[in-house]
């Protein structure tokens, strides 16, 4: 009997949200991917800086993958600041000027531009903030004990 423990190969923004985590963590900002701040709603990283401030970054792989996406514009309520995550490839043109900006690869990245703050209510901020703590110790809990299978 063989146990086939392979690892999925990344997908191109999961490379990206590698990236861009490893780089706000040089920044003192934690993060978590995939978090779902309400129903029909999931960002691909979610930062939580050392004051308190919470980001919210989509990564996008190509000119496709942005044009597909018609949920972006909701997950701007549930943070600070919006930023873009694309790689060198990507035509930045088609990015909203009145969002941030990063350029990212698997193992950095880099903010070109900062989106304006919008700073969240303060009962808001209290449930992200919660959401974002149950997320990192779900995926935590599932890393240390993966047959028990939970959905983080």
């Amino acid at each position: 009997m063989t146990d086939d423990l392979s690892v999925p190969r990344p997908k191109p923004g999961q490379l990206l949200a590698r990236g861009v985590c490893r780089h706000l963590l040089g920044h003192d900002f934690v993060t978590v991917e995939e978090l779902v701040p309400e129903s029909g709603l999931r960002v691909d990283v979610m930062a939580l800086g050392p004051k308190g401030e919470i980001w919210v970054i989509e990564c996008k792989s190509g000119r496709t993958d942005f044009q597909t996406d018609r949920k972006w514009h909701h997950y701007m309520e549930w943070c600070d600041r919006f930023f873009w995550a694309v790689d060198a490839d990507f035509p930045i043109e088609l990015l909203p000027d009145r969002t941030g900006l990063m350029l990212a690869d698997a193992y950095d990245a880099e903010i070109l531009r900062l989106g304006p703050e919008t700073k969240l209510p303060p009962a808001r901020r209290k449930v992200m903030v919660q959401k974002f703590a149950r997320h990192a110790a779900l995926r935590w809990h599932a890393a240390r004990d993966p047959q028990v299978g939970l959905a983080g």
